[in-house]
């Protein structure tokens, strides 16, 4: 199979899994290009290209479902949009960051895994400054390791029971649109070029966002919502600890 049409068909995949949980994707489309030898000077901006097409699609789904509120979502962006960009221009050594990232993931994972589908807080509230600075910390991560920061910010928003787990899903698709474009400009800014087939691969996660969020906005349940969490989260720890 021609590299372009394998790598719109794992983006694809990807986004339906990835934005059922109000994700855009990024790491699994960093590991997509790793396994088929992508140059990897391109890998970083495309991945966060493909994640803003998506993380606006689960913006809209879960913000047209009811369940994104934006008093929440501003100590986590003003903390985080700074950050992203700064991280967008670094070129860090994986082995640095990359153990550690796989080892949060996977705790994180597990945790969720474990608690019970009645665990969304009846009255939750998100507390500006520990959400600025967590903000902060995963803006960073999340322009360092080429991702929006979604893939940390949901378990931290529901396993600290600062919001539900579908609040939690909507405020990660905002979040993770700002960060991507924060990174990406910092990327760009570094002179990292952007490869010929992207169009096809947007409409690809294009679409595979339209059903994921759907999916996650609409019909799974809480513990559905949870459990596919949990299984994001064990790829991206997986991709991160192999394939770098």
């Amino acid at each position: 199979m021609n590299e372009v049409l394998l790598l719109a068909l794992l983006f694809f995949g990807a986004a339906v899994l990835y934005a059922s949980v109000g994700h855009a994707g990024a790491s699994a489309y960093l590991a997509a290009m790793a396994l088929v030898g992508t140059n990897p000077s391109v890998m970083r901006p495309t991945a966060l290209t493909l994640n803003l097409f998506v993380a606006t699609i689960v913006t809209y789904r879960f913000a047209r479902a009811g369940h994104l509120q934006l008093r929440p979502l501003m100590p986590l962006v003003i903390g985080s949009a700074p950050f992203a960009f700064i991280g967008g221009t670094i070129s860090l050594a994986p082995e640095l960051y990359r153990p550690l990232l796989a080892i949060v993931l996977t705790v994180g994972a597990l945790r969720l895994a474990i608690q019970p589908s009645h665990g969304d807080p009846t009255k939750p509230g998100v507390p500006w400054l520990p959400a600025l600075a967590a903000g902060a910390g995963i803006g960073l991560l999340a322009g360092l390791s080429g991702t929006g920061g979604g893939i940390f910010l949901t378990p931290l928003l529901v396993l600290a029971g600062w919001t539900t787990t579908r609040q939690a899903a909507a405020l990660s698709g905002a979040f993770i649109l700002v960060n991507s474009l924060a990174g990406l400009a910092g990327i760009v800014g570094s002179a990292q070029a952007l490869p010929a087939p992207l169009p096809i691969w947007v409409a690809a996660v294009a679409v595979g966002g339209l059903i994921g969020s759907y999916l996650g906005a609409q019909r799974f349940t809480v513990l559905t919502l949870r459990r596919v969490l949990a299984i994001v989260m064990v790829i991206a720890a997986a991709k991160f600890l192999f394939l770098g």
